[in-house]
């Protein structure tokens, strides 16, 4: 029976969370990226707190705290360790003084531009499995393993088999996992990879005082580096999907990067970063560079996420697209872009640059799929901008084409959960050699597919243009 003593403790505890609402809508006006974020939160958090409060608490930030007072602990390191690196290693820094376009992106950058990198382009799983596992065959004193999923099936038991008999020859091995990604991962599987000698750490998105609720950020980086000279990076994680053999899938086409060379240590810096937040620990490694005897890439690696005093992903697209003068190529599985990306794809479509999008006829995930189709709308400009649909499977690469120039590869995609929640990598590649490769790859799936119609939207029913019309509300946390 409801007596008087239960009523007053409801009511207590409905003032409670009231009260708990209030305190947050001001949090919210205080922290929010814009205007619009603001206002949103706090007629929520006022009006219906108990439904709003504890998504604020989840889905509410795009600063993840701990790592931005880590980064600023060890920023005297870092600024350090790039002066040395230019003092002592002169020969392998591209100098781009008095091209203020390319010293944009290296500002971004922890480290500079360098040259004498051997890069290679690896298409799709099969390609990027075999040149990491003969990387991490070869390794010799450490490998440095990291990766936003990864799985416990074919795939994974093949490297985890690897990384096994490499930690019993005596090859440090550490083991660093987004544990949402790879939230399937066993108790049992991660104790046999430490039995083994391996240290495995998970990268603790909401470890710290001001994360704990915080399940929105992720670690999306995939690296790997063998003893500090040669490193992979790109879009392919650990898992069967990855070689085509998933049934909701099939085929998977996805790009990846082997690096040889300078460029392999500002990789490998990145690494350090992430794992000193996992571990507390500073690893000793060889921080002799190794130009590459067959390589004269010059290369810029990028790491971004919320930890960073700006937005360097969104403003990495930003200026990459300013930048085109004669095209801007971009493959992404998602198209979830802000204001400034929109905005600036229309002026280079404006200039008369050839401005192509890739994107998936396959969602991957339905929410992210449907924005999609309201951001094509509003970005499109009559016939000057072409959105295409690639049909055979699943599209996930991530890559950027400017003019004959640059390409970039990495992990960050074109949606605002990379822009401002994801801890990411790219590799831009400077060099009409690189270039080419890229297009030469980007023309042959473009040949698998299909032109999409910005207006597309208008032929479906009520009911998909309603879906689309409320998945948009969520981009920001998408």
């Amino acid at each position: 029976m409801f007596d008087l003593h239960s009523f007053t403790m409801v009511s207590l505890l409905l003032t409670l969370i009231h009260i708990l609402g209030l305190f947050a809508a001001i949090d919210a006006i205080m922290k929010s990226r814009t205007s619009q974020g603001a206002i949103a939160w706090m007629l929520l958090l006022i009006l219906v707190p108990y439904i709003a409060f504890p998504f604020y608490w989840i889905f509410g930030r795009s600063k993840f705290q701990g790592y931005v007072n880590t980064r600023r602990i060890r920023a005297k390191d870092i600024k350090n360790h790039t002066q040395t690196f230019r003092a002592v290693n002169p020969d392998v820094i591209a100098d781009f003084h008095g091209q203020p376009g390319k010293l944009v992106l290296e500002r971004l950058a922890d480290f500079p531009y360098t040259h004498s990198n051997s890069i290679q382009l690896l298409v799709n799983g099969e390609a990027t499995f075999d040149a990491i596992y003969e990387m991490m065959s070869a390794a010799t004193e450490y490998i440095l393993f990291q990766t936003y999923i990864f799985r416990d099936d074919g795939v994974g038991k093949r490297f985890s088999e690897l990384l096994t008999r490499k930690a019993k020859e005596g090859v440090a091995v550490y083991f660093l996992y987004d544990e949402i990604g790879s939230y399937q991962l066993t108790h049992k599987f991660l104790h046999e990879l430490r039995e083994a000698g391996i240290k495995v750490r998970a990268f603790h998105t909401t470890r710290g005082k001001g994360n704990r609720f915080q399940l929105n950020f992720r670690n999306h980086r995939k690296i790997v580096v063998i003893d500090g000279k040669v490193a992979a990076v790109g879009g392919i994680n650990f898992g069967d999907e990855y070689l085509g053999l998933s049934k909701r899938f099939g085929a998977w086409r996805d790009t990846h990067l082997r690096i040889h060379g300078p460029a392999a240590q500002a990789v490998q810096w990145s690494f350090l970063e992430d794992w000193y937040w996992a571990s507390g620990d500073t690893l000793n490694v060889n921080w002799e560079e190794e130009p590459a005897e067959d390589g004269n890439e010059v290369a810029l690696v990028i790491p971004m996420g919320p930890a960073d005093p700006i937005e360097t992903c969104g403003l990495f697209f930003v200026h990459a697209i300013n930048s085109a003068q004669r095209r801007i190529w971009i493959a992404s599985p998602y198209f979830v872009p802000d204001k400034q990306v929109i905005c600036a794809l229309q002026l280079a479509a404006l200039r008369g640059c050839d401005v192509r999008i890739m994107l998936p006829e396959r969602p991957d995930h339905l929410l992210v799929y449907l924005s999609s189709f309201h951001f094509i709308s509003e970005t499109a400009i009559e016939d000057r901008i072409t959105f295409y649909r690639y049909q055979p499977g699943f599209l996930h690469q991530k890559v950027l084409l400017v003019d004959d120039e640059m390409a970039a590869v990495g992990t960050a995609n074109l949606d605002n959960r990379s822009f401002r929640l994801n801890f990411e990598i790219m590799v831009a590649v400077v060099g009409s050699h690189f270039a080419q490769s890229v297009e030469a790859m980007l023309l042959e799936d473009f040949k698998h597919c299909r032109e999409v119609d910005p207006q597309e939207i208008q032929k479906r029913s009520f009911w998909f243009q309603l879906g689309v019309s409320g998945s948009r509300l969520m981009s920001p946390i998408q």
